[in-house]
Order: C-alpha cells, then sequence, then structure tokens
C-alpha cells in the first residue's frame, strides 16, 4: 500500500488471521498489520491517542463480544473514526450482511475463498485498490504531517 500507516484487523480465527498476514507477506505489502480479536477491542485501540490510526480496516462480521456489523455502527457514528475505510472480510454470503455493511459506508465486501492462491488474489485485489485510491487531500496532507514528524529526513521504511 501507499500509505504506511498500520492496517487494522479484525479477526477472532487465529488461522485466518495468519492466512492474512502471510497473504500480505507473500505480496511484499509492507504496512504493520495490528491484529484484535472483536470490535471492542477495535474501538479501544481506535480510540487510543498513542497508536497510529490504520490506512485500512479488514473486519470480519462474525466475532465474538462486538460482532463486525456493530463494530461499524459505532465506528461509522464517531467523528474520528468513520473516515476510515473499512473492507469485510468474511465468509458470510448472505445477502442481509452485505446490505447491512454498505448500509454502514463500507468500502467494500470480500467473501473470503478456502484456497489459499485465490485469497492471495483477493488480497492482492484489496491491495491494488488502497495503492491506487486517493484521498481527500486534507487526509492525506494530515497524514504526510504525520509520516514527516515520525521519521527522520521525512522518509519512512513501511
Amino acid at each position: 500500500m501507499r500509505d504506511c500507516r498500520p492496517i487494522l484487523l479484525l479477526e477472532d480465527d487465529t488461522v485466518d488471521a495468519m492466512a492474512v498476514k502471510r497473504a500480505l507477506k507473500d505480496l511484499h505489502v509492507s504496512n504493520p498489520l495490528v491484529r484484535v480479536a472483536n470490535g471492542e477491542e477495535a474501538l479501544v485501540y481506535l480510540r487510543d491517542d498513542s497508536k497510529e490510526k490504520p490506512c485500512v480496516i479488514l473486519l470480519d462480521l462474525n466475532m465474538p463480544k462486538m460482532n463486525g456489523i456493530e463494530f461499524l455502527k459505532v465506528a461509522k457514528a464517531d467523528e474520528k473514526l468513520k473516515r476510515i475505510p473499512a473492507i469485510v472480510l468474511t465468509t458470510s454470503k448472505d445477502d442481509q450482511d452485505r446490505v447491512g455493511t454498505f448500509k454502514l459506508s463500507i468500502a467494500g465486501f470480500v467473501v473470503k475463498p478456502v484456497d489459499y492462491i485465490k485469497f492471495v488474489e483477493a488480497m492482492r485485489i484489496i491491495n491494488l485498490y488502497w495503492t491506487l485510491s486517493e484521498q481527500p487531500n486534507n487526509e492525506r496532507e494530515s497524514t504526510n504531517e504525520k509520516l514527516q514528524a515520525n521519521t527522520a529526513g521525512g522518509r519512512r521504511q513501511c
């Protein structure tokens, strides 16, 4: 991804989280991956001012405590969080889940392929989209300012 900020992964299943991590590594995506197991943990992370906000959120829908839809309802109602793009990465093929999450302003809905090669391809497409996607100028400027403040000489390796 062009943006060096972390990717936030909401995933309670360890095997699925390892697949995401492995796919990102195979695709040479160098953004840090931050994993939380549910929506409550995600909100704690996102509201912690000492943590860098992610460039994108990848989330499962079926999680304990606070599921993906419950998380989206809270995050998209929060002025500080609502602009962070969120992509649903789930096994659910339920039309209600698709409609419900798009009503909550998600950026995409991807059904996790079972086959690893197809999963990597899905992750490649997500990565390509976010590499090519343009943020609004005010978001990009504040990101660039933070990156320059956090790095020597204005350069940061992801």
